[in-house]
């Protein structure tokens, strides 16, 4: 999260907790430098007939130089690139016989936000680059030819798909090998450098990933804001790159497990349980530049066994059920908030919420439901708040009579109310605890709907993609923090709250300029929601509702006089009771504070 989405969701928690306590119904060696090509300025020669060569001599010139480059591997730097295609159920990848490495990978069940296939790398804005120190210099395994060879084997008991890429270089060979499961993301990944030790100045391969991430959503602004360059190193340190200054360039001089180039909705990452010994990452953004999110590149050294290494590449969805089956860690890569927020999202909303897709398909469907079944199970605590609330109601008239006593006083005002607390029972936050430890539930769908994949191009009533805002208005012109367009949803939500706040009004003991204020946090909320996925203003839109009617509901079955005479049986029973240590504390606390203060006067 960047740091305006931070300070943003700060505010946004702010806001809410301040409605909720008074107006709501409770309270992300070094690369081999490429050779350095120096031009000299060479005066023209004089113009001579010019010389006809032999196709041998040719041939021996241009064989001369790829011995000079490649030395022991010229036999295989030359040939005829052809494509090779590995797929299952989930992805398609294509793949060069020049160089044995991949060409393009297509997701298959999804579609770019032009509805055209959706491709998360293209040889033409991408590439995976295998370099390797030999006498002659720095080889690229990708300027070498491969031979090819297809066939069946299996992981995890299960059938999967291979094709092996083969250069026969003198009694020795280079060969590549990938491994595709019949269904998902992961591709294994095996180079190996058979009977070629002696070929390799130093046991190790550095990758150099490049690549332009392509736009992928309608929302460019958010997409990027998403996008990010994850990593997470071998003990256990996760990190990412933020956008702007220094901080889009990061020297890791620990090992690395794995490195994604993660975008909102889609994650194209390189894995290794060898770990990268270290890794050089940047990232950049060309606000010009509409169809591409961000350029990153990465470049890893990997260390090799018996002169072989093995990676993974994952080219898949960010679906947490998925990523989280990958390898450690590498489910961050969904945002799913901070601690408390974090685990309701990972153990009750996310799996209420597949629960949910397997009986519905309409997720405008799932979303009411999951409404209902969040409020049911927080039903004890919203009946504790309106009973808290019912209380401080039912003692309202003690509490004007204090006021109109000790008014000019707040300090013996504030004894006197917590001595009448204590005499009747009654908790001036016991209204406002059970909203507050709903909290996390609320701020939870802040992060699950923005960073729900299975909601983009989901559509629901006039919402074509639940995944992004819904555009009821479009303006001819832009208003400052709340967008050139109008969402409905968010509009329903702001017309909802107002509506709430207007109801809990009548049962609060607020009044004057804080009890109108609640009518102000609404239209804060149309602000800050405006440009965010519809799905969480239609999330919150319903949630009104249906709080609105379990207040309505509870109403009818409580009754004030009833509450009335409890709190009475308790002033009976606490007439004689003794202060407790908290509460003589709390008074000489408050006594001390005054007596300073007069003191300063």
């Amino acid at each position: 999260m960047d740091k305006n989405q931070a300070t943003g969701l700060l505010l946004f928690a702010a806001v809410i907790l301040i409605y909720s306590l008074f107006f709501a119904s409770g309270p992300e060696p070094l690369p081999e430098q490429s050779p350095t090509v120096e031009t000299t300025t060479v005066e023209p020669a004089p113009q001579t007939e010019p010389v006809v060569i032999p196709d041998a001599g040719t041939d021996s010139v241009q064989d001369a130089r790829l011995r000079q480059q490649y030395g022991v591997f010229a036999g295989v730097a030359e040939g005829t690139a052809e494509n090779v295609t590995l797929e299952n159920e989930d992805i398609e990848i294509v793949f060069s016989t020049k160089g044995g490495e991949l060409s393009s990978v297509e997701l298959k069940a999804f579609k770019t936000w032009e509805m055209e296939p959706l491709f998360l790398l293209e040889e033409e804005s991408a590439s995976i680059a295998y370099n390797v120190p030999t006498p002659n210099g720095i080889i690229n395994v990708n300027d070498l030819y491969f031979e090819v060879s297809q066939d069946e084997t299996t992981i995890d008991e299960k059938p999967a798909k291979q094709v092996i890429f083969t250069a026969k270089v003198g009694a020795g060979a280079v060969v590549r090998t990938y491994t595709l499961p019949a269904e998902g993301y992961l591709l294994d990944h095996q180079i190996a450098f058979k009977d070629l030790g002696n070929q390799l100045s130093n046991p190790q391969v550095t990758i150099q990933w490049e690549g332009d991430l392509k736009r992928l959503e309608e929302d460019l602004e958010e997409s990027r804001r998403k996008t990010y360059l994850n990593y997470y190193t071998a003990d256990g340190t996760y990190d990412y790159l933020t956008t702007g200054n220094s901080e889009d360039q990061v020297n890791v001089e620990k090992p690395l497990h794995w490195v994604a180039f993660k975008q909102r909705f889609f994650t194209s990452s390189i894995l290794s349980d060898q770990f990268f010994a270290v890794g050089e990452l940047t990232q950049s953004t060309d606000e010009l530049d509409k169809g591409v999110e961000k350029r990153m590149s990465a470049s890893l050294v990997l260390g090799l066994s018996e002169n072989a290494g093995s990676v993974q590449y994952y080219f898949g969805p960010n679906n947490y059920n998925i990523l989280k089956k990958i390898a450690p860690e590498f489910d961050k890569n969904v945002d799913m908030g901070y601690v408390i927020v974090s685990w309701v999202n990972k153990y009750i909303i996310v799996n209420l919420f597949h629960f949910l897709e397997n009986y519905f398909s309409n997720y405008g469907v799932i979303i009411i439901l999951l409404v209902f079944i969040i409020k049911l199970f927080l039903l004890p605590l919203t009946y504790k708040s309106y009973i808290g609330m019912a209380k401080m109601r039912v003692i309202k008239p003690e509490i004007d009579e204090l006021k109109e006593k000790y008014g000019d006083d707040p300090t013996k005002m504030q004894q006197e109310q917590m001595k009448l607390f204590g005499q009747l029972g009654v908790s001036p936050i016991s209204g406002c605890l059970p909203m507050v430890l709903q909290m996390p539930f609320l701020l939870a769908m802040f992060f699950f709907f923005p960073n729900s994949i299975e909601l983009r191009q989901e559509s629901f009533l006039w919402a074509h993609d639940l995944s992004t805002y819904d555009t009821f208005i479009k303006l001819p012109f832009t208003i400052p923090f709340y967008g050139a367009h109008v969402s409905l949803f968010t509009l329903l939500m702001t017309i909802s709250q107002i509506a709430y706040t207007h109801f809990n009004n009548q049962l609060t003991t607020a009044q004057g300029p804080m009890k109108n204020i609640g009518y102000i946090m609404p239209v804060v909320f149309m602000f800050v929601l405006n440009s965010f996925p519809a799905a969480l203003s239609f999330y919150y839109f319903v949630s009104n509702m249906v709080t609105f009617g379990q207040q309505a509901l509870i109403k009818q079955f409580v009754d004030d006089e009833k509450i009335r005479e409890k709190v009475e049986e308790t002033k009976v029973k606490n007439a004689n009771k003794k202060k407790s240590k908290f509460q003589v504390k709390l008074e000489e606390a408050m006594k001390n504070a005054d007596s300073k203060k007069k003191k300063k006067q």
